[in-house]
C-alpha cells in the first residue's frame, strides 16, 4: 500500500444535522408544507457542502414529534447523498418533552454518534409553532445533561404567532437562536440561511485564534440576517 493510499483511508469526522419537526395539528395546511418544501430545497445543496468539507462529511437525521416522537431515519444518520425527504403530514398534540427524551437517547456513541473518523458537535434544528402538551421541562432537563447536546449548535424557528418562544428559549438556551416567522416565503428563507450556516460552522474544526463559540457564531450571523430582511408579502 503506497502513503498515498494510507491517506486517502483516513475517514473524515461527522457532522449531524438534527432536524426536530413538530408535526402537531396546528402546523396543519400551510405551515407544514413550507417545512416539507424548504427542506426538500435543501438537502443539494448539503450534498455540495459536504462533498467540498475537507473537515467532515455531513449526515441527516430526522425526528418528527406529535403524539409521541418517531424517528425518520430509524437506521441511523443518513449520508446527504442517500437522504430523501419524505413529506410529512400534521396531526395530534405536542410532545416535545417525549421528543427530548427521544433525541438524548441517540446522542450518544452507542447510537448515531458512533463514526469511526469521530464526530463533531452536532447541529439541531427545531421547528415548531406552539407550546408543548407533556411535560417539556423534564425531558428538556435530561436532555441538557447530555455533553453532546451542551456542545451543540442549536436552532430553533418560531413558527407562526402562537409559538411559545420561551419555551424555544430554554431549548436553545439563547434568544439569539431563535428565528420568528410568519410566512411561508421568510421560513423558506431562513430555514436555508441558518442550516447552510449552521452546517459550515458546525462542520469545521475550530480555529484556535477565535475566542467565540460556533454557537455564538451562528448566533451573529443570524442577527446579521435579522436586520437585512423585509417582511415578505404572503401570508400563512
Amino acid at each position: 500500500m503506497s502513503l498515498h493510499d494510507e491517506v486517502d483511508a483516513i475517514p473524515r469526522r461527522t457532522m449531524v444535522l438534527f432536524f426536530m419537526v413538530d408535526t402537531s395539528g396546528s402546523m396543519t395546511g400551510s405551515k407544514i408544507g413550507a417545512v416539507n418544501a424548504a427542506v426538500e430545497e435543501i438537502i443539494p445543496e448539503l450534498k455540495n457542502l459536504s462533498d467540498s468539507n475537507a473537515d467532515a462529511q455531513i449526515k441527516v437525521a430526522a425526528l418528527e414529534f406529535s403524539s409521541g416522537a418517531r424517528w425518520i431515519t430509524a437506521a441511523g444518520p443518513v449520508d446527504t447523498e442517500q437522504f430523501r425527504w419524505n413529506y410529512l403530514d400534521a396531526s395530534g398534540v405536542t410532545d416535545l418533552g417525549y421528543a427530548c427524551k427521544t433525541l438524548n437517547d441517540k446522542l450518544s456513541r452507542k447510537a448515531y454518534m458512533q463514526e469511526v473518523g469521530g464526530s463533531f458537535a452536532p447541529v439541531i434544528f427545531l421547528l415548531s409553532d406552539g407550546g408543548p402538551t407533556d411535560d417539556y421541562e423534564g425531558g428538556l432537563n435530561e436532555l441538557k445533561q447530555n455533553k453532546w447536546f451542551q456542545h451543540a449548535i442549536k436552532v430553533a424557528v418560531a413558527i407562526g404567532e402562537d409559538a411559545d418562544k420561551t419555551v424555544l428559549e430554554q431549548f436553545t438556551g439563547s434568544p439569539e437562536a431563535i428565528l420568528e416567522v410568519h410566512s411561508a416565503a421568510m421560513l423558506k428563507k431562513m430555514i436555508k440561511f441558518v442550516i447552510i450556516r449552521s452546517s459550515e460552522i458546525g462542520s469545521k474544526s475550530a480555529d484556535a485564534g477565535d475566542s467565540k463559540t460556533k454557537q455564538q457564531q451562528l448566533n451573529d450571523q443570524v442577527q446579521e440576517m435579522r436586520e437585512e430582511s423585509v417582511n415578505e408579502d404572503d401570508e400563512w
